[in-house]
């Protein structure tokens, strides 16, 4: 066998086709939506299972623990933070209040901004602090819970229904320019880096 064949065996022995587990905490690490003709093990269906499980866990435990990705929230909540969820009726969620909607298999944690009433039929209006439109409205539902507590690097922290000024400015510029938001996310990996070394 030639030297020229016995590299390429020996470069395909090297690869691994890359595994995905989910963990009781990090529960959904993207939002893919679901493709009709998927086979269980594709990726997108083993995101769309995640997602059942959690909202299925969500409702008779009261509480699961997910990890946010994306920057709707921004700087509310960043990517990485450690969301727990607690299980909230839709009659006792207030506006303010940051809130996980499940629409089309796909979850979003977005703030509440108002319930309205049409008739007997009440819905809910979120959006995103760094995001310029609201949602579609959510039906009582596709509401599963509100965000009890965050964990960011080594501090916990209870969110705040009130965004204040400096954070409502911050978002506005989050929202609109592509680079500040580049710069912003680089900053906050690299203090979340820091925090991992030195605890």
């Amino acid at each position: 066998m030639s030297g020229f064949l016995k590299r390429w065996r020996w470069l395909a022995a090297k690869f691994r086709t890359p595994t995905f587990s989910a963990g009781s905490t990090g529960i959904l690490r993207s939002l893919l939506p679901s493709m009709p003709y998927a086979s269980p093990c594709a990726p997108e269906a083993r995101e769309d299972l995640k997602l059942s499980l959690a909202a299925e866990l969500l409702r008779p435990l009261g509480t699961v623990t997910m990890k946010a990705w994306g920057t709707s929230m921004l700087p509310a909540l960043w990517p990485g933070d450690l969301l727990t969820i607690q299980s909230a009726a839709h009659d006792e969620v207030v506006p303010g209040e940051i809130v996980l909607v499940m629409r089309d298999n796909r979850f979003f944690v977005h703030r509440l901004i108002e319930e309205r009433k049409v008739g007997d039929r009440c819905s809910w209006i979120t959006r995103g602090d760094a995001v310029p439109q609201d949602d579609p409205p959510a039906s009582e539902f596709e509401l599963l819970g509100r965000v009890t507590a965050i964990r960011r690097g080594n501090r916990s922290f209870i969110p705040s229904r009130q965004v204040s000024l400096p954070s409502s400015a911050l978002a506005w510029t989050l929202c609109r320019w592509d680079r500040a938001r580049g710069l912003a996310l680089r900053m906050h990996a690299v203090r979340m880096k820091a925090c991992a070394i030195h605890p």
